[in-house]
């Protein structure tokens, strides 16, 4: 059986106020104190401990460099030179003959040349900058760049 029910509405039906008191109360923004800020004193003090708690600014700040992509990362030669033993303990790294190959195409995006290198190494990596192209070569190491395709390679020869 299906109950059904009046709205509340009918039930003030006569009535100036519906419920809310003085006719005061419910005028302009009603019993909530206002919109926004209002009601927070000049410098909006009463609203500082929240803001605290959030962590939220209010409004837009800071700024966006044009073309800068979110989640880009890099690793340096020093990076690679410190991390070597994680990347060997992890299967990123291997060692053929006297020559180390990393392949950070899963976890870099760019290869910078900051920092010395001692070692030989074969980096794979979908970008590198000059200098780190450089300083692996004087080292007797390769960097090959993964988004080359290798049909492209066989073409050309």
């Amino acid at each position: 059986m299906v109950v059904r029910k009046d709205k509340k509405v009918k039930k003030y039906r006569g009535s100036k106020t519906h419920g809310g008191g003085s006719m005061k109360k419910r005028r302009g923004a009603g019993n909530r104190g206002g919109r926004g800020n209002a009601g927070s004193g000049k410098k909006a003090q009463a609203k500082y401990p929240t803001r605290w708690k959030s962590g939220n600014k209010l409004g837009k700040y800071g700024f966006k460099k044009k073309g800068n992509v979110i989640g880009r990362s890099s690793i340096s030669l020093k990076g690679i030179e410190l991390k070597l033993n994680k990347f060997l303990a992890g299967g990123i790294a291997k060692k053929e003959n006297d020559v180390y190959v990393v392949d950070l195409r899963d976890h870099y995006d760019k290869l910078v040349g900051t920092g010395k290198i001692d070692k030989a190494y074969k980096i794979i990596i979908a970008q590198a900058s000059q200098k780190a192209i450089e300083k692996v070569k004087d080292k007797g190491g390769e960097v090959v760049d993964a988004l080359e395709k290798p049909e492209n390679k066989e073409k050309d020869n």
